[in-house]
């Protein structure tokens, strides 16, 4: 059990934040054991074979991620910034981790040190631009073609919170966020194996990171000036299905671009990721969306930068009518 020392005061102080560090860490994790992971079997073995033939599953990357509920050094994750996961800033501040905080790091991690990690504890400042080097290969390799749907899971979950937040305060955000927490006195409570964390400082607050990767458990970060609890996005159960197929008889009806997007509609997507569902263009999406929403077939909201669209009831029964 950890507890994490989160008074009136610090609860004033709890933000959201979006990571793509955290997307990679624990996405690698998965690679190393997605029997563990079973949602994400069909991107673990969509991307396993690329990430194995680039060689980084057995490089610094892969030798610093251990499998569940090994250590993860806190420095892979540094606190995120904001709403605005940016992988190239956030790279920026692993290489400037401090050597003697990496080497602090490492001493925790049980067992004897594999090569590629022995060179970075010899050498920080050259491991810590390695990783950086094999970090963004990863993200090109196995997570930039899935992003803009896994952003918009992301971004959903922040929504969510946010509306939970005014909705029924503190208590009922944080005593929400997954099974393993709950929020009792002055303390955030997180029932995780194999970990001792002390209380946050006061005025350090909480860094609460959504993620899709982390599922379907929870990960803290208590070391530092700013603790962490990166927790699963709502969603995540249906991130790599398949969209439905649109039914011919609404194809003939609407046009089978229009009832495809339809289909594919099964919940809140933006133009790109609509797009490559589909594989329609973006400009063909958006001349497809004003039509339909002109129907009253879809509507449009924006959420956070993003615009992200929706069936309405009366697609609901048409879908349903010529299924």
């Amino acid at each position: 059990m950890v507890a994490i020392g989160l008074s009136a005061g610090g609860v004033a102080r709890v933000r959201f934040a979006l990571s793509c560090l955290w997307e990679v860490m624990a996405g690698v994790r998965v690679l190393r054991d997605p029997g563990r992971h079973a949602i994400h079997l069909p991107w673990a073995n969509r991307v396993r074979p690329r990430l194995a033939e680039a060689g980084l599953l057995d490089g610094l990357l892969g030798q610093l991620v251990p499998p569940a509920p090994g250590y993860l050094p806190d420095f892979l994750t540094p606190p995120p910034a904001g709403l605005t996961p940016d992988l190239d800033q956030e790279l920026a501040v692993l290489r400037a981790t401090p050597p003697e905080t990496v080497r602090a790091q490492l001493d925790l991690c049980p067992g004897p040190r594999p090569a590629a990690v022995a060179a970075l504890y010899a050498d920080p400042d050259a491991g810590l631009r390695r990783l950086a080097e094999e970090i963004d290969t990863y993200w090109r390799l196995a997570v930039a073609r899935d992003w803009p749907r896994i952003r918009a899971v992301l971004d959903a979950e922040v929504f969510h919170r946010a509306r939970r937040l005014a909705e029924d305060g503190a208590a009922g955000l944080l005593n929400d966020l997954h099974e393993r927490v709950r929020w009792e006195g002055d303390a955030l409570l997180i029932s995780q194996r194999h970990c001792d964390a002390p209380d946050v400082p006061e005025g350090s607050g909480l860094v609460l990171v959504p993620s899709v990767f982390v599922w379907p458990s929870v990960l803290s970060i208590a070391a530092g000036d700013v603790p962490q609890l990166a927790y699963p996005a709502r969603g995540v159960g249906g991130l790599w299905e398949c969209p439905a197929e649109a039914p011919d008889a609404l194809g003939a009806v609407l046009g089978r671009g229009r009832a495809r997007l339809l289909a594919a509609l099964d919940a809140p997507r933006s133009t790109t990721e609509l797009a490559r569902r589909t594989g329609l263009s973006p400009a063909g999406v958006s001349q497809h969306l004003t039509a339909l929403r002109a129907a009253g077939l879809v509507v449009t909201h924006r959420q956070g930068r993003s615009l992200l669209s929706s069936r309405t009831a009366v697609a609901e029964a048409l879908l349903g009518a010529s299924a």
